[in-house]
């Protein structure tokens, strides 16, 4: 059975959230006067409404990962037919890509164009894998029906308290390197966050695996 509904769940819901994080990045640089801690400002809330909105609406569909190391970790713990993995990471990504480019043309910017925006460093690869740990712990953690709360206030703290503003996921980074803008991200850069999102994912997973209770 072709679980097609899924598929299209991932990739809607990739798209729009990368296009309200790149949308709301080039609104917020052009209204903000070079003030970038405002432009950071409108660029977290456009995030946390739209993640929170995205996650009530298609997570009975799909779950609402958005996210191929949610997917991972959820395939590795059965919560996800393993055989379904590769659809949700290839509907993620390509979401990704169309979420990037939908923002370009509302903003009539050129659609194809890579960043040149440089995130490297150790700091920011740490604080890559502490975002992307915490988000899958929160995410596994959540009672049941508050997890759309739940994530999009973390993803709301976690563009502020992490060097690299909190990625926190593969697609996300994917998407981002499509587009020069205030969110963007260098294409050299993102193998490297790639790899921490993923041992960050692990990480949050093991901790979740930890602190689980007996009963739970």
């Amino acid at each position: 059975m072709i679980h097609w509904r899924r598929y299209l769940s991932e990739l809607v819901g990739t798209a729009a959230l990368l296009c309200a994080v790149i949308g709301s990045g080039i609104m917020a640089e052009q209204l903000a006067g070079g003030n970038v801690a405002i432009a950071l400002l409108a660029n977290t809330l456009a995030t946390v409404f739209a993640l929170y909105v995205l996650i009530e609406t298609l997570g009975p569909i799909s779950g609402a990962h958005f996210n191929p190391v949610v997917s991972i970790v959820m395939a590795f713990r059965n919560d996800l037919d393993r055989h379904h993995l590769f659809g949700y990471i290839l509907a993620q990504l390509i979401g990704a890509a169309l979420g990037a480019w939908t923002a370009h043309a509302m903003f009539d910017l050129e659609i194809l164009q890579w960043s040149t925006k440089v995130r490297m460093g150790p700091a920011q690869l740490f604080s890559e894998a502490v975002a992307t740990c915490g988000l899958l712990f929160v995410i596994l953690r959540s009672p049941e029906g508050k997890a759309s709360a739940i994530v999009a206030c973390y993803i709301g703290a976690a563009y502020w308290f992490t060097a690299s503003t909190s990625f926190a996921n593969p697609a996300a980074a994917f998407g981002r390197m499509l587009s020069n803008t205030f969110a963007g991200i260098s294409p050299a850069d993102v193998p490297a966050f790639i790899v921490v999102q993923i041992v960050g994912g692990l990480l949050g997973w093991m901790l979740y695996t930890f602190l689980k209770s007996e009963h739970q």
